[in-house]
């Protein structure tokens, strides 16, 4: 079922248990930005961090990466206008069904203006009590769906709920895509109060960080400029998540997580 098809009550319990599993305690082996780095490093890499959007060293600078899930919606194209004014690039996992197919333009808009496109599968079924082809399908559907309007698959996939097993594992990895999870969230699925969902992520932001939003609902775009505002008042550099693992790189099949 899509995530904004769901009660809200649902949503908001689902996600919570989700949140409990994969911050406190998932036993799957992770990665953080920091060793993703230093193992590029220790192997004798040649790779430079990314300077296409301002020649950012997150060995060097305090980064955080913004993110946004279940996409686009109706108030995406703001964010966007958002993101452009105040030179801040993002990367938004997207949904297939009732998302990318219903707003091609948007997908190609996020591409064009240099944000990182990746795959939050094609319905938001929880990819850890699907058999193997139907995590296959979900993810697969979501990366030809993208392509067919940007001309590149995604290379980063975030499962909904953050739930994962060995075969999302496996099929991620099959299809070429990193798993990334996050250190920070609103919980914006459970408040139309955008000084709320500001003062949360504020509250949980940290060097290296992957903060989680959601832009399908109502509180989250109006909260974005005060969020990024403080967080530069704060030294904060803001980068995609392939950014924040220069001179490493996402690689398939692994769990990204600060």
């Amino acid at each position: 079922m899509p995530v904004e098809a769901m009660p809200k009550r649902t949503v908001a319990a689902a996600i919570v248990a989700a949140l409990a599993l994969t911050l406190t305690g998932c036993s799957m082996e992770t990665t953080s930005p920091g060793a993703a780095r230093d193992q590029a490093g220790k192997a004798g890499s040649d790779a430079k961090p990314l300077t296409a959007h301002g020649g950012v060293d997150c060995d060097e600078a305090k980064c955080i990466a913004l993110t946004f899930d279940a996409g686009p919606g109706k108030d995406t194209p703001q964010l966007l206008d958002t993101l452009k004014a105040k030179k801040v690039h993002a990367t938004f996992f997207l949904l297939g069904k009732n998302h990318v197919l219903k707003h091609p333009d948007v997908v190609r808009r996020i591409a064009d203006e240099g944000h990182e496109v990746a795959n939050h599968t094609w319905s938001h079924r929880r990819l850890d009590e699907l058999s193997t082809d139907e995590i296959r399908d979900e993810l697969s559907r979501t990366q030809d769906a993208i392509a067919e309007i940007t001309g590149r698959k995604p290379t980063l996939m975030r499962p909904p709920q953050g739930r994962i097993n060995d075969d999302v594992t496996e099929v991620s990895r099959e299809l070429g895509l990193a798993q990334v999870l996050w250190s920070a969230t609103a919980k914006d699925y459970s408040t139309t109060d955008s000084e709320l969902i500001k003062s949360r992520i504020l509250d949980q932001a940290g060097r290296d960080g992957i903060i989680l939003l959601h832009d399908i609902y109502d509180g989250t775009v109006p909260a974005v400029p005060g969020i990024i505002d403080e967080l530069k008042k704060r030294g904060y550099a803001f980068v995609t998540v392939p950014e924040l693992l220069e001179p490493g790189k996402a690689n398939p099949g692994e769990v990204y997580r600060p």
